[in-house]
C-alpha cells in the first residue's frame, strides 16, 4: 500500500513536504478549513516549489467554500508549479462549513462542482450558474498562467456514504475518507461507486483526466514493547481524530443519539467543558478551536479506547500490518496519516512500517 501524510496548512509546511519526499512517501496533503487552518493553495505553492516528485493534495475543498472558477484557477495554478502532481479532494464541506456555523453542501451541488472542476482543469468549457444566470466559461489564458495540459487527480470525500460513492462513480474519480477503517464499509463504498459508473454513459473526454484511487486518513501509533495501547502517548497521538468525532457529535444531536452510552457521556462532558450546548447558535466558536490539533492533557479522559480503535491505527507492528492488509484487500490504495506529536518521526515510522 502507498503512504502519504496530511497536515494543517501553516508556515514551514514545505519543510515537512521535503522530508516526506525524502522518506519516499507518495503524497503530501493539507486540509481546506479556512477559519481553522491556513490557506491550502498558499501552503501547496510553497510545497510545489520545494519538492520534485511527491504528489500534492487538498483534502478537501467544497462548493460551499469556493466557486468553481476560483477553485479551478487555484488548482491549475498549482499544476503549473508542479505539473501532473496535483490531487484535488472535493466534498460537501462538512467540517469547514460547521466551523462557520453553516450547513454542508448537498450531494447534487457537490457533483456539479466536481464536474465543473474536471472540465475547467482539463481546458474544457463548463456551465456556470449564479441564480438564474447561466453562462459557459473556460480559461481565457493558459500557457504561463495555468496548466490545463497535465492531468489533475480528483477524489470525492465519502462522508455521504453511498451518495458520495455514486458521485465518484459517475464522475470517474477516486474516494477519500477520514477515519474510516472498516473494510466492510469500504467494500460497500466501492460497490456503490462501481454500480454508479456502470449505469453512467461513458464520456472518454470527460474522464480521461481522472483516476479512481481510494485514500483513507487516520493516525498511526506504533506501540513500544509492553506499552499500554490506551496510555497517554497513544491518546496524544490519536486524540485529534477522536475529538473531531466528538465535536461533530456535539454539533449534531441526531448523530450523537446513535452513539453508545459511554461515547454519549463523552459528548456531554465535552459540551460542558467548552461551556456550550448542542443547540447554541455560537457553539461552533466553542467546539472547533484547535480542530485537528494536538489535544490538551486535560482532555485525555475524552479519548475513549472504543473510538481510538475505530478511528486510528494503534498496535504492535504485526497488529498494524494486519489491519493495513485488510484495508488494502478492501481496495484502499493509499494510507494517509496526520501526525501531531512529532511529524518527522511519525512520518519516518510510517515509511519504515510499510517498506
Amino acid at each position: 500500500m502507498r503512504t502519504g501524510v496530511i497536515v494543517a496548512a501553516h508556515p514551514g509546511v514545505e519543510d515537512l513536504a521535503v522530508r516526506a519526499e525524502e522518506l519516499g512517501l507518495h503524497s503530501f496533503w493539507v486540509y481546506d478549513t479556512p477559519m481553522v487552518h491556513g490557506d491550502p493553495f498558499v501552503a501547496l505553492s510553497l510545497c510545489a516549489k520545494a519538492t520534485r516528485r511527491i504528489r500534492l493534495g487538498i483534502g478537501v475543498t467544497s462548493p460551499a467554500l469556493r466557486s468553481a472558477p476560483a477553485a479551478a484557477s487555484g488548482l491549475a495554478s498549482l499544476n503549473a508549479l508542479a505539473p501532473g502532481r496535483i490531487i484535488c479532494g472535493v466534498g460537501t464541506g462538512n467540517t469547514a462549513r460547521r466551523t462557520l456555523g453553516m450547513r454542508p453542501a448537498t450531494a447534487a451541488r457537490l457533483e456539479n462542482f466536481t464536474t465543473a472542476l474536471q472540465d475547467l482543469c482539463a481546458g474544457r468549457s463548463t456551465e456556470y450558474r449564479e441564480g438564474d444566470r447561466v453562462r459557459d466559461i473556460r480559461f481565457l489564458h493558459t500557457g504561463a498562467h495555468v496548466n490545463t495540459a497535465d492531468p489533475i487527480e480528483f477524489v470525492v470525500a465519502a462522508l455521504l456514504g453511498p451518495k458520495a460513492a455514486a458521485v465518484a462513480g459517475r464522475r470517474g474519480t477516486g474516494l477519500i475518507s477520514f477515519g474510516l477503517l472498516d473494510p466492510t464499509a469500504w467494500h460497500a463504498l466501492h460497490d456503490a461507486r462501481r454500480h454508479a459508473a456502470q449505469d453512467t454513459p461513458h464520456d472518454p473526454e470527460s474522464h480521461a483526466d481522472s483516476r479512481a484511487d481510494s485514500y483513507v486518513i487516520t493516525s498511526l501509533h506504533l506501540l513500544e514493547e509492553g506499552e499500554d495501547p490506551h496510555g497517554d502517548p497513544a491518546r496524544d497521538a490519536t486524540g485529534h481524530l477522536v475529538m473531531s468525532l466528538l465535536a461533530f457529535a456535539a454539533d449534531t444531536p441526531a448523530f450523537a443519539e446513535q452513539l453508545g452510552p459511554e461515547e454519549g457521556e463523552a459528548v456531554r462532558r465535552l459540551l460542558d467543558r467548552r461551556g456550550t450546548t448542542s443547540t447554541a447558535p455560537d457553539r461552533h466558536t466553542k467546539l472547533y478551536p484547535n480542530y485537528l490539533g494536538r489535544i490538551a492533557p486535560q482532555d485525555r479522559d475524552l479519548i475513549l479506547p472504543s473510538l481510538m480503535n475505530t478511528l486510528a491505527l494503534v498496535g504492535t507492528r504485526d497488529d498494524l500490518l494486519t489491519r493495513i492488509t485488510a484495508l488494502e484487500q478492501a481496495g484502499i490504495d493509499e494510507l494517509l496519516i496526520q501526525p501531531v506529536i512529532d511529524p518527522p518521526t511519525e512520518m519516518a515510522q510510517l515509511a519504515k512500517l510499510l517498506t
